[in-house]
């Protein structure tokens, strides 16, 4: 305190006829302040020290948290314009203030940016030096010393990187089809989509077929004059070669085969009756025996037949054949639920309300590998057309995981937990992307990227549990029926991306001619 405003203060203070106990007081205190080293070492500003920030962390959760609750939901859609805008911005704001040298938009998810910070600079966020040392303009990646642009060189590449298109799923059915009595029944399955583009529909006792080029509608059989209900409808999906008649061959002079199709339905029955039916005449050709309960599951493999019942036993039968010649696979304590062949046509993958997914081969009676790490029923199954051996499966209620195994070790790859039922699922034919339909408690129907597993698209329209799916035979449309008594059809994937077939030296099955 300046010594000449310490008597001025005092002498005031005698004018005011202070006792001399209290003036000693006084005199004390302001003799005390004056030696203060707290008062000699104050200033009048706060200036913090930040040599121990660490700016690159502190400036990426600042564009985080500042964001409200509804922008982060719209930032987690990968396929949106505004959130690759958003790191296109983010990475440019760290080349102009961190010089953190960033030359391409990262292509990384959402759930990924979150936990990615990018590569720290070592100086100072303050600098006030100016470099002065200049690159001969002699390269393309340089930006001219007459430049007028206030961004760097980094900058000015980063917004020269190209990008991707984005990935645009419409998330409104193209198409809505009312399907009345489509039971809502997690151990069924009611809908197909053939190769000839027709949609088969098991309502109640009856099956209908839809024509996806005509929209027309026939009723293919009626089972209630049996006193009997659907409860499976699968599609023969085999193509022959056969010679042409004269007639083709007059009107096509430069082809002597043509293709023919064999529309045949297979209509599995709350009896356990498994029909066969010509599509085309609408005749139905024969009527397999065997189960003694209802045939939820079936799926072709040539001109086999094979059929899961909840008798627990699977079935599978040559369609040319007598019926008596059948093999019986018995591996699973509860209903079959689910049966696909792989694309090799060498293995059957089946599930089972035990919680299990047994794989067969064509010649055993035996199931080759069981894998128990579902803890509910595993309705949903799917091989991967891309990658051999590859074998994706979906629990219920109690599980709501997908489960993705190497079928030609035998070992589990990786799982994920969906959030809620899984009831069917679907790969796509063209792109490393597969689709999986949900029931409780969110009924979405959600699209997947492989092997990152990803969240491409979230579906929602279906007021039931989505329990039936069918892909379009262009591999770009899917179908979906629920409980709501309706059929939804979505565009979800794309021909753009197509991938080739794999050429490992352990798919045996390519090299044979």
């Amino acid at each position: 305190m300046d010594q000449e405003y310490e008597r001025r203060l005092l002498r005031q203070i005698n004018h005011q006829n202070l006792p001399e106990g209290q003036l000693a007081k006084v005199s004390k205190v302001i003799s005390c302040a004056t030696c203060s080293p707290l008062s000699v070492k104050s200033g009048d500003r706060f200036i913090p020290t930040r040599a121990g920030s660490n700016w690159c962390i502190n400036f990426h959760y600042a564009n985080e948290n500042c964001q409200s609750p509804n922008q982060n939901h719209r930032s987690k859609d990968a396929g949106s314009d505004t959130g690759k805008d958003t790191v296109a911005y983010a990475a440019l704001l760290r080349n102009e203030l961190l010089g953190a040298g960033i030359e391409g938009v990262p292509d990384l998810h959402p759930e990924d940016r979150r936990h990615t910070v990018f590569s720290q600079d070592t100086h100072s966020l303050f600098r006030y030096t100016v470099h002065t040392k200049r690159v001969p303009f002699d390269s393309g990646n340089e930006v001219s010393p007459y430049s007028l642009s206030p961004l760097s060189n980094k900058s000015h590449k980063l917004l020269r990187s190209p990008r991707k298109p984005a990935r645009k799923i419409s998330k409104i059915p193209f198409k809505v089809l009312d399907a009345p009595e489509l039971q809502d029944d997690f151990y069924l399955n009611l809908v197909d989509w053939s190769a000839g583009n027709l949609l088969s529909v098991g309502l109640g006792a009856c099956v209908y077929l839809w024509s996806a080029c005509t929209s027309q509608v026939t009723r293919l059989c009626d089972l209630s004059v049996d006193g009997d209900s659907v409860t499976s409808v699968c599609w023969n999906e085999r193509v022959s070669l056969q010679p042409c008649p004269i007639s083709v061959i007059i009107l096509h002079v430069s082809s002597t085969l043509h293709l023919i199709t064999h529309r045949l339905v297979a209509v599995g029955t709350h009896k356990g009756y498994v029909q066969i039916w010509d599509a085309a005449g609408g005749r139905k050709l024969t009527s397999l025996e065997g189960h003694s309960a209802r045939v939820g599951a079936l799926a072709w493999n040539g001109e086999q037949l094979s059929s899961g019942s909840r008798d627990r036993v699977i079935l599978q039968r040559d369609v040319r054949t007598p019926p008596s010649a059948e093999r019986r696979l018995q591996g699973h304590r509860q209903e079959v639920c689910g049966l696909k062949w792989s694309p090799d046509h060498q293995h059957l993958a089946s599930g089972g309300n035990d919680n299990k997914l047994l794989v067969w081969n064509s010649s055993s009676l035996l199931p080759m590998q069981q894998y128990s790490d579902h803890l509910a029923a595993v309705k949903a199954i799917a091989w991967s057309p891309h990658q051999h051996g590859l074998l994706v499966s979906g629990g219920g209620t109690a599980d709501r995981c997908l489960r993705f195994w190497n079928t030609l070790t035998g070992q589990p790859l990786q799982s994920t937990d969906t959030g809620s039922q899984v009831c069917n699922l679907a790969w796509s034919k063209h792109a490393n992307e597969l689709v999986s339909t949900h029931g409780y408690s969110q009924n979405q129907i959600l699209v997947w990227k492989y092997p990152s597993l990803n969240q491409v698209a979230k579906l929602t329209g279906h007021s039931y549990r989505v329990l039936y799916l069918a892909v379009s035979p262009d591999g770009e449309a899917i179908v979906t029926g629920a409980g709501d008594e309706t059929l939804r059809f979505w565009n979800v994937f794309s021909k753009t991306r197509c991938t080739k077939e794999s050429k490992s030296v352990l798919n045996l099955f390519t090299r044979i001619r």
